[in-house]
């Protein structure tokens, strides 16, 4: 009656735009972790309060199964800030979807999870296994491009907050979209191709391209000097949060020597831009942690 799931967190996209009018993105899961304890027989126990997505999300679960519960508790653990770009309410509502199905007996498939994520918000596709392209609106396109390169990330915040629900309604972003999609389907090329390979350059040059292309829309003042600065200390790309704030700056693993110097060096001469955390790409997906 109670199960415990962790779900990867994100540093924005390595890619986001439309392809034919269509909506996507190619997740860029990192190992920062929210962890969502779901309890269908709470004795007593106090928790903090969930948030309300959460919370929704345990209800659409239990709903979904046709399970009646008198009570539940919710415990989320997260390493995730809100309003970033770095997917916290998707990892918060995936791992509350699979832990409240395993903790009333059940299991739930990962296309299962996303219909009812994408009921509550646009959802990013890091429950999903490896690197995925997904349509972030819909659902209907979720397509692996298989196992990420290894590559460290400085995640940068360039501050402020981006409510995803807004920024997805917004009036202009189809057209804005629209304009953009040669260079986004040259990024995604690349991303494909690196993926593939396991070349991170090419990695980075598809995150780099479709950070820059994304400028019109969500506009970064520092981007392009951060680009500057990182290229010159060995980075292999920059990427962004397409309706977040953060940033960040791709290091093949292997050849992440500069990486120290390079952070310095934007905060020096970005002084707007803080250094938040850094992390690694890593697969996506759900684990299971604990239940009973």
């Amino acid at each position: 009656m109670k199960a415990t799931v962790r779900c990867p967190g994100s540093c924005g996209e390595l890619v986001q735009g439309t392809a034919d009018g269509l909506n996507f993105l190619v997740t860029c899961p990192i190992d920062l972790y929210s962890q969502v304890t779901v309890d269908l027989s709470p004795s007593g126990r106090t928790t903090p309060p969930a948030g309300p997505k959460t919370r929704e999300a345990v209800r659409r679960t239990l709903a979904y199964l046709g399970i009646v519960v008198a009570d539940v508790a919710i415990e989320v653990k997260s390493e995730l800030p809100a309003g970033k770009g770095m997917a916290s309410s998707s990892a918060d509502i995936a791992a509350a979807c699979l832990a409240t199905a395993l903790a009333a007996g059940r299991t739930i498939e990962p296309a299962e999870i996303c219909r009812i994520a994408l009921d509550i918000e646009p959802t990013d596709g890091i429950f999903l296994s490896g690197i995925t392209q997904i349509d972030h609106v819909t659902g209907k396109l979720l397509r692996s491009l298989g196992t990420p390169p290894p590559i460290t990330i400085a995640v940068l915040d360039a501050g402020g907050e981006v409510d995803t629900i807004d920024f997805n309604q917004r009036s202009d972003l189809g057209s804005l979209n629209r304009r953009k999609e040669p260079e986004v389907q040259r990024a995604l090329q690349l991303v494909e191709q690196g993926v593939r390979n396991g070349d991170a350059a090419l990695v980075g040059a598809g995150a780099t391209l479709s950070a820059l292309a994304n400028q019109p829309i969500l506009c970064k003042p520092a981007l392009e000097r951060i680009i500057e600065i990182s290229r010159s200390y060995g980075a292999v790309g920059v990427n962004a949060a397409h309706s977040g704030t953060v940033l960040g700056v791709l290091f093949d693993s292997a050849r992440a020597g500069g990486l120290s110097d390079c952070v310095d060096a934007i905060c020096r001469e970005c002084p707007e831009v803080r250094h938040f955390h850094t992390v690694r790409l890593v697969g996506g997906g759900l684990s299971i942690i604990g239940g009973s």
